[in-house]
């Protein structure tokens, strides 16, 4: 008996699969063939083409360009170190940023 429950079982399984697989496969059909019969001059766009604003000609543009920058750092300002110096540490001034770690370095491998 156990045998016959085993395959009944196999065989509903595989009914189940089955009807899966042909539902799949008519939804795939029905999606092509609704893609088919679409209008094939409609696409898809993201966003509107441009068009002139009424009165644009009259309206003022936007602000002028600014000069072009030289690209030079500015010779006023000096660069200020991220650690205090001792005198400053000494009276209580954190340094701005933590001690860096030290490098860690293993042992070569060795070949074998």
């Amino acid at each position: 008996m156990p045998a016959d429950d085993r395959q009944r079982e196999y065989r509903r399984d595989m009914l189940v699969a089955s009807m899966l697989i042909a539902t799949g496969l008519v939804i795939s059909a029905l999606s092509l063939t609704e893609i088919s019969a679409g209008d094939p001059q409609r696409l898809a766009q993201a966003t509107p083409p441009t068009q002139s604003t009424p009165g644009a000609e009259t309206k003022p543009t936007g602000p002028p360009p600014e000069p072009p920058t030289t690209g030079q750092r500015p010779s006023d300002t000096r660069p200020q170190p991220a650690r205090p110096d001792p005198d400053a540490q000494k009276s209580g001034a954190q340094p701005a940023l933590p001690p860096a770690p030290a490098e860690k370095v293993a042992p070569p491998i060795r070949e074998k």
